[in-house]
């Protein structure tokens, strides 16, 4: 596992946790709150900044090809 999806994985988790533990007390702290969720938030974004598109491929990988048409 490398560096960076070390450093996703936690911010993932602990700002879960820490967006949990905010909500489950009695009297919500509105900042703690607000601060687990950007830390999960920006877990998910750097996450999914390296997932590549589905858009993206080339049109190789399809099995029909066409023939090039000769204009004579």
């Amino acid at each position: 596992m490398n560096y960076s999806r070390i450093i996703n994985v936690s911010c993932i988790l602990i700002g879960g946790v820490i967006a949990i533990y905010a909500q489950a007390e009695e009297q919500q702290n509105t900042y703690l709150l607000m601060g687990g969720i950007v830390l999960l938030m920006f877990g998910i974004y750097r996450t999914s900044r390296n997932i590549p598109s589905k858009y993206d491929k080339q049109e190789e990988e399809t099995f029909v090809k066409s023939e090039e048409v000769d204009e004579d």
